[in-house]
């Protein structure tokens, strides 16, 4: 296990190669339920188990989330060991959680990210005179750099930046909770279950607001589809 370096905190750390997290092996709903039982009881190798399982996901969280200002400091699975030692540190709260281990871990993924956007961005306060939120990139940011696809000429790139911006106000409109919804269940593939989980909300509730936004963003998408690529239908 990597160590912080010294006199800095342990988000500071220099890269490791041992790494923690390995290839995700196969998952049964079965086992899962026996490993949350023995996570409950603050079993260490069943969180390190629960990880694996849910590595991949886990990875498409942070891939979704991280600041691009942050790839090329950080590689994705030092973000995931990060998170691994979170949850160690955190690993007798999971008997008060009421949701799944996905939906924990996810959680602490995310704060994980929030931590590392502070520490390493939190520094730069400004941006040409605005106000720049650099402890976390905004929802409506992220999904936008995920919608546009990139642009062949320096003309063309102008142009898109501006339908950015456009697109990225008009996500920025919709109700916060539709659109963590809409972000979690179409970009970070969680299903209905997790994300009602989530929000501590019903999964009739979670489908509502997730085809709301759904329709929404269509709708949106549609004024600027010659800019857009790889957006599902």
């Amino acid at each position: 296990m990597f160590a912080p370096e010294p006199g800095r905190g342990a988000l500071a750390h220099k890269r490791d190669d041992r790494k923690i997290i390995l290839a995700s092996p196969p998952k049964a709903p079965e086992r899962i339920a026996l490993l949350e039982e023995r996570l409950q009881r603050g079993d260490q190798d069943s969180l390190a188990q629960l990880f694996a399982l849910h590595r991949e996901r886990l990875l498409k969280i942070v891939f979704f989330r991280l600041d691009q200002q942050l790839r090329g400091r950080l590689e994705p699975e030092d973000v995931l060991q990060e998170a691994y030692l979170a949850a160690m540190k955190r690993i007798d709260r999971f008997a008060d959680f009421s949701g799944s281990a996905f939906v924990w871990l996810r959680l602490l993924v995310q704060q994980t990210i929030v931590d590392l956007h502070r520490f390493h961005l939190g520094a730069r306060k400004r941006d040409a005179g605005r106000e720049v939120a650099h402890c976390s990139p905004s929802t409506s940011r992220t999904m936008t750099l995920h919608l546009f696809g990139q642009t062949g000429s320096p003309s063309r790139a102008v142009m898109q930046r501006e339908m950015m911006d456009r697109v990225e106000q008009a996500i920025a409109a919709m109700d916060a909770t539709d659109r963590e919804v809409l972000a979690m269940r179409h970009f970070e593939e969680l299903t209905n279950k997790e994300t009602a989980e989530t929000f501590g909300i019903s999964e009739k509730a979670a489908s509502i607001r997730y085809f709301r936004a759904l329709g929404r963003l269509k709708e949106i998408l549609g004024k600027y589809s010659v800019f857009l690529s790889g957006v599902a239908s």
